[in-house]
């Protein structure tokens, strides 16, 4: 939230007062542009690209003056043709409820990310299959998570025989990033069971969390930059370890206002509240 709002109130005024004072930045209502500018065009740490950016929209539209146009209103559907196609989806479409599709929250280096868990099951011989370039502790959490399901399966009228006649495929998107940590455990395992039961996730949801084999949820890190991600996208409500409670006390306003975060201690309550009735 911090680019938009450097986007509204310095850098888009600026490249426009200096140069380009008959663009018209459209802000009315319904038409808040520059969030889906920011969402679509300039995800980044810094500010770096965002001021590169929004002078290349500038100077697209400026030159539609130059070419006999009176005035250029910049505004969400005007983007695209200024731009170009966007490099990042628009995510209206990932907030819709899906079956074995779970958006867990990462920490990066560049900071928060949101991470699509992906879970397909086929007939097979109980083969479990993990794609996108996970590390050690990311497949290990696989794991854990499916040694979970197993155990809970009889709760959900799976039969004891399900397993071993079918095969599991769990796959993060985007397979040449690296990805790895102790956060993607309650993510993994509601991916999967949502998968086998069929029951759709609600996808205006995020988590982040590790998991025991008994099903209890372990604190993370990262929390800061992984909430920063989940507004971003527009989730409404994260769930996250009753163990960070504290680190959620310590952060501002900002980050959370508009936000509900749920605190849970164990996947009955990551189950309870993601899964749709």
């Amino acid at each position: 939230m911090i680019q938009i709002s450097l986007s509204s109130s310095f850098w888009i005024i600026s490249c426009r007062s200096a140069a380009f004072p008959v663009i018209t930045l459209q802000e009315s209502s319904g038409t808040n542009w520059p969030i889906s500018f920011f969402q679509l065009y300039t995800r980044e740490a810094g500010v770096r690209n965002l001021e590169r950016t929004i002078g290349q929209l500038m100077h697209k539209a400026a030159r539609k003056i130059v070419e006999g146009e009176e005035k250029v209103d910049i505004k969400k559907k005007s983007l695209k043709e200024l731009l170009g196609p966007a490099p990042f989806e628009d995510e209206d479409e990932n907030l819709k409820p899906q079956i074995g599709v779970v958006r867990g929250l990462a920490w990066t280096s560049v900071g928060g990310d949101t991470l699509s868990i992906e879970v397909n099951v086929m007939p097979g011989k109980g083969k479990m299959e993990l794609t996108g370039c996970m590390g050690d502790v990311m497949k290990e959490s696989a794991q854990i998570g499916l040694s979970y399901v197993r155990s809970i399966a009889e709760n959900y009228g799976i039969d004891s025989g399900y397993f071993e006649k079918h095969d599991i495929h769990l796959h993060i998107p985007e397979g040449a990033v690296p990805k790895d940590g102790p956060s993607a455990g309650i993510t993994m395992a509601l991916a999967i069971l949502s998968a086998i039961t069929g029951i759709p996730v609600r996808g205006d949801i995020a988590m982040t969390g590790e998991i025991t084999l008994r099903g209890k949820v372990l604190p993370i890190g990262g929390l800061k930059e992984k909430l920063l991600a989940a507004k971003t996208v527009g989730v409404k409500e994260v769930l996250v370890p009753a163990r960070n409670k504290r680190n959620i006390v310590e952060l501002d306003e900002e980050i959370t206002d508009g936000m509900k975060i749920t605190y849970v201690e164990d996947m009955n309550e990551v189950i309870e509240h993601a899964m749709k009735k």
